[in-house]
């Protein structure tokens, strides 16, 4: 017995005035991608998920340093924030996103800094989901990979600018790919499709103000260079074709490389990024630079995504493009490699696997050698698929209407009429918020020194009365004071000789801390506050 796919009618199409659904319902229906899209945008924001988005104290020093430059309409050059490292040159490589960040801020409050930073992650996945269904991927497959990057993604659910630079990637790669290979798989290296590349430099002005994260823009177009070379010396009779591509790919890099240096730091800004991610004492210290424990359920949802893409790897007929094979491995490296590569890495993933996972059940779904009951499953996962695809619905006036809504509700202190739809906060049983409060209220003026998770939340909360003595700008520091940091929080030797070196009279810690409880029973220390979350304490004689 032969199973085919369903062939189905398109159900919108061709509509007349006289029956069926009228022209203009089309507009009203909502789109898989408009319902993901709302679904993600208030899942994000609204109720705890909103709160958890503000789990990372950074959030609270891009604000501050946002606030700033818009105060003074210049950026910032030197540290305003840290008594430990005050009028030192400082690398605000964010500068941009902090000012869009404190407009916002200003604005709607930390609901509009949560609301915005969850369109930008809905916005990433939903796009991540259309280019992967337009690249050949079915609905239920380009869902459930999206549904496992989602899982994965969540160790780095954080308002910060870091949630851009998973957008730039998707872009920056589909600009890139879709230029070499177009839509099909034999339509490669079009001249059409090239001319697109010249957005590369114009996107990469924006990412290299905005985040870090520009530097995997490189490494896509690395893996894209050396993937053309490889064809180059291997398809002969395309060679004229490829080094066309390939004087075109270069172009486009060195024009986009011009282009990261137009930023505030110029070619300094390379150099500082350069030290410190070579810096091996910070890459082994700092927890979002370390390899992903396999224990968590993001990192199980990792670790299911490379299964799979290694298995529509083995399982595909066509044979596979050099540079998407690279971007693969890239992918999976740098996944491996540190827990803060995680949302990138899945969302490459998936636009690569899906389009060829879908290709293996739909040639699976017509295999007479393969079992019935497996071909019958592929056959109904392939026909509810093309179902759901032949669906056109073009309006998007559900998208707007939420994102409309949500911004209403952001303007209105979280608030839709009497329900209260978006309420995000720093959280006190995460953040010292009792202590902060304290502080200001006693007009304490001399810098705090507290763990380095706390210190954004301290300069959002206490700037410019009281400066922290650390906080986690790790680049800033560097590893000599981490070195220094790190006896003083683990209680190791010489602790107190780091603090009396740095003058340090106010410690802010977590309640039951090693360092907390050492402080109670050592003299000169006196506990000024405790609450379930922090305890403060001063020296006494100063």
């Amino acid at each position: 017995m032969h199973l085919k796919p369903l062939q189905t009618e398109p159900k919108f199409n061709n509509v007349s005035p006289s029956g069926g659904v009228s022209r203009w319902l089309v507009f009203l229906l909502p789109s898989v991608s408009d319902l993901l899209f709302v679904a993600l945008l208030f899942g994000f924001s609204c109720g705890a998920m909103g709160r958890l988005l503000l789990r990372d104290a950074g959030t609270g020093w891009h604000i501050r340093n946002g606030q700033l430059m818009l105060r003074t309409h210049s950026i910032t050059r030197v540290d305003p924030f840290s008594a430990t490292m005050s009028g030192q040159t400082w690398y605000a490589w964010e500068w941009l996103y902090d000012v869009l960040v404190a407009a916002i801020h200003h604005m709607l409050g930390l609901n509009g800094v949560v609301f915005l930073t969850a369109a930008i992650m809905s916005a990433t996945f939903v796009l991540v989901f259309r280019l992967a269904t337009r690249r050949g991927g079915s609905l239920p497959i380009t869902l459930f990979l999206l549904v496992l990057s989602l899982g994965a993604s969540a160790v780095h659910f954080l308002a910060r600018p870091h949630v851009l630079s998973w957008l730039f990637t998707a872009i920056w790669f589909e600009l890139l790919d879709s230029a070499a290979y177009g839509s099909e798989p034999r339509a490669q290296f079009d001249n059409n499709n090239a001319r697109r590349l010249f957005f590369l430099p114009l996107l990469m002005l924006l990412w290299v103000n905005l985040h870090g994260g520009f530097l995997f823009g490189f490494a896509l177009l690395g893996a894209h260079i050396v993937g053309g070379g490889i064809q180059y010396f291997t398809c002969r009779d395309r060679r004229e074709e490829i080094r066309r591509w390939l004087q075109q790919l270069g172009l486009v890099s060195a024009l986009s490389l011009a282009a990261s240096f137009i930023n505030p730091y110029g070619y300094h800004l390379h150099l500082h990024i350069y030290r410190y991610l070579s810096d091996r004492f910070l890459m082994n210290h700092v927890s979002e630079f370390l390899s992903p424990d396999f224990h968590g359920a993001a990192q199980q949802c990792f670790a299911v995504m490379l299964l799979i893409a290694i298995g529509a790897l083995a399982s595909a007929r066509r044979k596979h493009q050099p540079a998407r094979l690279l971007v693969i491995l890239l992918a999976a490296y740098s996944g491996l490699y540190a827990s803060r590569n995680l949302p990138v890495s899945s969302l490459l993933l998936t636009l690569i696997i899906a389009p060829l996972l879908s290709e293996t059940v739909a040639n699976a779904a017509g295999n007479a050698e393969m079992a019935f009951w497996l071909r019958a499953l592929f056959s109904r996962v392939q026909n509810f698929g093309a179902r759901m695809q032949t669906v056109k619905l073009q309006g998007h006036i559900w998208l707007l209407l939420a994102f409309i809504l949500g911004l209403w509700a952001c303007a209105h202190s979280g608030g839709l009429g009497s329900t209260q739809l978006i309420n995000a906060y720093f959280d006190d049983k995460r953040f010292p918020v009792e202590a902060a409060e304290l502080i200001a209220e006693r007009g304490i003026r001399e810098p705090i020194f507290c763990p380095d998770q706390w210190g954004g939340y301290l300069i959002y909360s206490l700037y410019t009365q009281t400066k922290v003595l650390v906080d986690d700008r790790h680049d800033l520091y560097g590893d000599r004071f981490f070195k220094d940091y790190l006896k003083v929080i683990l209680v190791q030797p010489d602790w107190r000789d780091v603090l009396d070196a740095r003058h340090v009279d106010w410690i802010l810690v977590q309640k039951n801390s090693s360092l907390g409880t050492i402080l109670e029973l050592t003299p000169g220390w006196k506990l000024i506050h405790a609450d379930e979350t922090a305890v403060l304490f001063h020296r006494e004689g100063t």
